[in-house]
């Protein structure tokens, strides 16, 4: 099959009102992408000639998120007549005139439909030289859904909406998939005949097969038996069904590529997540949008990372990181919050209970805990004391702190941006640095303790702290009489 032999035509006209949304409901969101997104991506697998939306309800958002997602789709607007069949047919009138391909309807809220399906179907719909070939398959209960119709000979007669069958035709249990392969002459013939004289008003795709039966062309239904790839989003029950589903297909997907992970039901990786053989995922682990993971790193548990890249043997446990970099063999956690711009050299550190912040640290280095590292620059084999904190904020603009290589910032420090403190310099603990420290000195801030004696009794009278210092005192006073 070559390009110039298929087009695809993508139906997101529909309100989906069952969503309770402002939201459209093909820009509801599953593995971290949108579910017209993962349509889109399908479809660019066959590697179609062209490929066309058809949009009505939010066009504008939904035009500019198709066209953000996959910049070569055609946009059409569907008219005020109603029904997947005429959506298709203002599709059709979009396609060059000299396309006699085959053409691929997907739907827009169906989103694991996938490629190696397609490329099957079609194959078959060409070598069989068939007018349509649609994707069926069986459900035990198939109320709401199209039925396919058959003599009694097997072969295909028709489609008919559950509205508009009788008794007997909704004890049928094939059902019609919503995913078409047509012949374009076929197809137009078809619905230059079809009217909207149905329970709906509306111009059914579906009445397209019984049309191409009457004038002689080939019709059949493949069934599958994987029924999660026709599986429609309509409310948002729907939506956590389907999304669960894709996740476990995403996670067995890299456990069969040798990556560990040992709670699949507390694991949610997105699509565009990469993990490399040899990598662990520990339980309560969200790994989302571009996140790519190194050989030999074992994340979580309890952990998200969003848009991060993550080195090799890197450790990173019940914290969250947003578009950072880990190096190698790095630790990272427990309870830290990496924000976007944190960039951690190999065999780095960042533990407990620490925020950072656009934050460039060395190979080495280490913010152990309890420290908050804001636009801040911190060179190889350094340590950051408990407690330290980057005043990097003056009430109008951001400043940067830097600070060399095999520094050692005492604990409890403020270092109040901006400020460089150079190579081999240490800071003694307790110290608020406002000025350049210059290479192998100590930096302190010297001023002698003072004691005022009765301060509390005198000024906090009453309260629990000076009725426990006047008792000191009194048992003091006491023993110096005994």
């Amino acid at each position: 099959m070559t390009a110039q032999q298929l087009a695809v035509v993508i139906l997101a006209a529909g309100q989906g009102t069952r969503m309770r949304s402002a939201t459209p409901k093909v820009l509801h969101r599953i593995g971290g992408r949108s579910l017209i997104a993962h349509v889109l991506d399908t479809a660019a697998g066959l590697s179609p000639q062209t490929v066309i939306a058809v949009v009505r309800h939010e066009r504008r958002l939904v035009s500019q998120a198709i066209v953000d997602h996959a910049p070569h789709t055609l946009i059409v607007e569907q008219d005020e007549v109603p029904g997947t069949g005429r959506a298709v047919e203002l599709a059709l009138a979009a396609l060059p005139a000299d396309f006699d391909g085959s053409i691929v309807v997907l739907s827009g809220d169906v989103p694991l439909i996938d490629a190696p399906t397609l490329r099957g179907l079609v194959a078959g719909h060409v070598s069989e030289g068939r007018g349509m070939t649609l994707l069926s398959a069986v459900f035990e209960d198939p109320t709401g859904l199209g039925r396919i119709v058959r003599d009694g000979s097997g072969i295909m007669r028709g489609i008919v909406e559950e509205k508009d069958a009788d008794e007997a035709q909704r004890r049928i249990t094939e059902i019609n998939g919503g995913v078409y392969v047509f012949a374009r002459p076929a197809l137009e013939a078809a619905l230059a005949e079809i009217g909207t004289d149905n329970a709906q008003g509306e111009k059914y795709l579906t009445d397209a097969a019984a049309r191409i039966l009457a004038a002689g062309g080939g019709v059949d239904a493949v069934a599958t038996d994987d029924t999660w790839l026709i599986a429609g989003v309509n409310d948002r029950a729907q939506l956590a069904d389907v999304g669960r589903e894709l996740n476990r297909r995403i996670v067995l997907a890299h456990q069969r590529a040798g990556v560990t992970v040992q709670d699949p039901a507390t694991t949610w990786i997105d699509a565009d997540v990469s993990i490399e053989a040899d990598a662990e995922i520990l339980p309560g682990s969200f790994l989302h949008g571009a996140t790519s993971i190194a050989a030999g790193a074992v994340i979580g548990p309890d952990t998200t990372l969003v848009d991060c890249e993550v080195g090799e043997g890197a450790r990173i446990r019940r914290s969250e990181a947003t578009l950072a970099v880990f190096g190698a063999g790095v630790s990272v956690g427990p309870y830290s919050y990496i924000r976007p711009g944190t960039e951690l050299g190999d065999g780095g550190k960042i533990g407990a209970f620490v925020e950072t912040k656009n934050a460039k640290i060395g190979d080495g280095s280490k913010v152990p805990h309890l420290s908050y590292v804001g636009d801040a620059v911190i060179g190889t084999g350094s340590n950051v004391g408990a407690g330290t904190i980057v005043a990097n904020y003056d009430g109008v603009q951001k400043h940067q702190a830097v600070v060399g290589d095999g520094v050692r910032i005492g604990s409890k420090n403020v270092l109040v941006s901006p400020v460089t403190i150079e190579d081999g310099a240490y800071t003694a603990a307790g110290t608020v640095v406002r000025k350049n420290v210059p290479a192998g000195s100590l930096a302190m801030n010297v001023a002698p303790q003072r004691n005022i004696e009765g301060w509390v009794v005198e000024n906090r009278p009453g309260t629990d702290s000076a009725i426990a210092a006047q008792g000191s005192a009194e048992a003091r006073e006491e023993g110096d009489r005994g």
